[in-house]
C-alpha cells in the first residue's frame, strides 16, 4: 500500500495514542480500577481502532478502487462516497 508510505508519520502517531491508551488499561487493571472506568478506558481504545480501521480503509478504497473527489466516471465516484460513508457510519 503505496499511500500508507505518505501517511505514514500520521498513522504511526495515531499507533502511538493507541499504545498509551492500552497503557493506561493495563495501569488501572494493575491498580484494581473500578470496572466501569476500565471499560470506559477500552471503550477509548475500540474507538480509536475503528477510527484508525475507517482510516486505512478510506485511504485504499480512494487510491485503489475509485476517488470520489477525481474520478471522471460519476457513478463510480458516487459509489465510492456511498462506500466510504457507509463505513464511517458502521465503524463510528
Amino acid at each position: 500500500m503505496s499511500h500508507t508510505i505518505t501517511q505514514k508519520p500520521k498513522l504511526l502517531a495515531r499507533i502511538r495514542r493507541l499504545k498509551g491508551q492500552m497503557d493506561a488499561v493495563e495501569r488501572a487493571l494493575e491498580a484494581d480500577a473500578d470496572c466501569a472506568d476500565v471499560l470506559n478506558l477500552v471503550a477509548s481504545v475500540r474507538g480509536a481502532i475503528n477510527g484508525l480501521t475507517v482510516e486505512l480503509i478510506e485511504d485504499h478504497i480512494r487510491h485503489h478502487v475509485a476517488d470520489p473527489d477525481t474520478d471522471t466516471d460519476p457513478h463510480r465516484a458516487e459509489g465510492a462516497a456511498e462506500l466510504i460513508d457507509v463505513i464511517r457510519t458502521y465503524l463510528k
